[in-house]
């Protein structure tokens, strides 16, 4: 058997390799899941070379009815990797072999472990992207449920972590289903370019073998062929891009976990997150901590550090293949795990958050979160904007000495700043209608959010 040891390209050693050595450079460990690809990609190839005659029929049967069952000893754990054979190629290749005799050894014909492994990471990020794609829109949709359930409640939007207007929780929440959905976009032309095929670029220079690099890419569902073969079987500038885009996504899903961990903390108490999703402390028997939305901040940084190392192990290497991009996979197997785990635990707490919309409501009646409001009116009433402005400065220092927020002040006190000052002042002045106010496309008026919230579950069918 072929996983005794004995390595398909070991004709020109006269020496073993040095057992350190042989279990430093393995990859098997980690690119065997990677198998159901492998075997994808070696099916397609196989009925190829029978279409252009290079196999013949039977042995392409055999060929693949092998891969086939050998598929099945892997899904049924009755497969025994062998870190001798180095990685997931060789290891099928070989128990293909071992399997079916000698027919197997031509599998490999027109084909190289460089133009084989660059296929088969496209074809598991393609097959992760559309799963990663679906955990998006999950966690999209339960967004805008919320904000349907609270297009109208009010609460404090923030500058610099200050007060400053008054906003709809539901406008708020739209905030995050916008950046989720650029997110979305660039997944999808991330998607692109990982859907173009490598095979038969082999080693670097093609193969002299009659192949049909189209009837197999269509066997495979790629979009395109890889138009050089240096650059096919080099670059890794597709895992870069995925591993940028899921950078961005974790970026705004730290964000948002940031204002969960906030929200939820008795100094806000504007939500509160589910049990399922927060842990007590082992001393403070009174703590429930947000233990979800930290770790997705922390990882973050994981994420972070992924691309960096990308980006790092790309960027002096000559053309074309070399031995530094098996480093490639473990940052973007890991890329792919978190960035899964990290969107489905956020789809599934989203819907779990109860909001406390007295506690908001409080919270956006202090800091005099109308003062906009104010000095838009007296612009309205025919006051230049920085003469507004100063007015409204100084009844905000005399709502800050005398402990008034400016919708609690009388007109006789709002008229010692400013003459034009009428009664109708306490309709801009009220929380309701500074947020009414701002009922135009992408406001934060109950009615726009509504809107919003419309056209954004449209955009998600699309």
């Amino acid at each position: 058997m072929n996983e005794s040891g004995s390595k398909p390209w070991a004709g020109r050693f006269n020496e073993p390799t040095n057992a350190f050595v042989e279990a430093f450079t393995a990859s098997v460990g980690f690119d065997r899941r990677m198998y159901k690809q492998d075997i994808a990609g070696s099916i397609a190839h196989a009925t190829m070379l029978a279409k252009v005659g290079v196999l013949t029929t039977e042995e392409c049967k055999l060929i693949v009815d092998g891969l086939k069952a050998i598929e099945l000893d892997i899904q049924n754990d009755q497969f025994n990797w062998s870190v001798a054979l180095e990685d997931v190629h060789m290891n099928i290749e070989a128990r293909l072999t071992d399997r079916i005799g000698v027919v197997g050894k031509k599998l490999h014909t027109g084909r190289s472990r460089n133009d084989q492994v660059a296929t088969d990471i496209r074809l598991y990020l393609r097959d992760e992207i559309d799963l990663i794609a679906a955990e998006l829109q999950r966690l999209q949709t339960a967004l805008l449920d919320l904000a349907a359930a609270h297009a109208e409640t009010i609460l404090p939007g923030f500058t610099h972590l200050q007060t400053a207007q008054p906003i709809t929780f539901g406008h708020h929440l739209l905030a995050w289903f916008e950046m989720l959905q650029r997110d979305r976009e660039r997944l999808t032309d991330c998607r692109k370019r990982v859907n173009v095929m490598p095979l038969g670029a082999a080693a670097l220079a093609g193969t002299t073998y009659p192949i049909d690099r189209s009837e197999t890419a269509s066997l495979l569902g790629f979009a395109g062929i890889a138009e050089n073969s240096l650059d096919a079987v080099s670059d890794r500038d597709f895992a870069i891009e995925f591993t940028s885009v899921a950078a961005l996504m974790l970026m705004h899903m730290s964000r948002f976990s940031e204002e969960l961990i906030l929200w939820s903390a008795s100094q806000f108490g504007f939500i509160e997150l589910g049990e399922g999703f927060c842990t007590g402390s082992s001393i403070m028997p009174q703590k429930k901590n947000p233990d979800v939305p930290e770790l997705i901040r922390g990882k973050t940084g994981r994420i972070f550090g992924h691309l960096m190392g990308l980006l790092t192990l790309m960027k002096s290497q000559p053309l074309a293949y070399n031995k530094d991009n098996q480093e490639d996979k473990e940052p973007l197997f890991d890329t792919v795990d978190n960035l899964k785990g990290c969107l489905r635990v956020f789809a599934d707490m989203v819907p779990a958050i109860q909001v406390n919309k007295e506690r908001m409501y409080a919270a956006a009646k202090q800091g005099f979160s109308t003062a906009t409001d104010l000095a838009d009116y007296l612009v309205r009433k025919g006051v230049a904007f920085r003469d507004a402005h100063e007015i409204v400065g100084q009844s905000v220092r005399y709502g800050i000495a005398n402990k008034k927020d400016l919708s609690e002040m009388s007109l006789d006190e709002l008229q010692q700043f400013s003459n034009v000052i009428d009664t109708d002042v306490f309709k801009v002045l009220s929380l309701e209608g500074s947020v009414a106010a701002r009922n135009h496309l992408g406001g934060t008026a109950p009615q726009q959010v509504k809107a919003a919230i419309t056209r954004a579950r449209d955009r998600l069918k699309l």
